[in-house]
């Protein structure tokens, strides 16, 4: 069965760093665009980020642009997102999810979605 893979997330104090990496699970990444998505306590699910399969296009909420970077090792088929300066805002459930193509991504027209890893941020 095709899916995704979410990894990296964890306890950070605020000011920290992290890294999620996503993977495919009976399917490589490196054919699809990939976004990533976060869901926080009583809030919906929010998309945060999305890469193309080339990487020649990128996006971002502007809730997390210019602190989150996406990028992606088509060679490993491993997309990450860094996170930056991290506050407890940014505390949720993070999802990683595979698209058809950039645009698909940016509509949410995902095509596997991974189970999610939480990020929590301590004051």
């Amino acid at each position: 069965q095709e899916h995704v893979v979410e990894s990296g997330g964890g306890l950070v104090q605020a000011g920290g760093s992290l890294r999620l990496s996503c993977t495919g699970s009976g399917f490589s990444l490196k054919y699809w665009a990939v976004g990533w998505f976060r869901q926080a306590p009583g809030k919906e699910r929010e998309e945060v980020s999305c890469i193309s399969t080339n990487v020649d296009d990128t996006s971002y909420s502007d809730a997390v642009r210019g602190r989150f970077t996406v990028s992606r090792d088509n060679a490993k088929s491993t997309v990450y997102l860094k996170m930056n300066n991290l506050n407890p805002e940014h505390t949720a459930v993070y999802y990683c999810a595979a698209a058809a193509s950039f645009l698909a991504c940016t509509r949410n027209e995902m095509y596997r979605w991974g189970q999610g890893t939480q990020v929590t941020v301590s004051s």
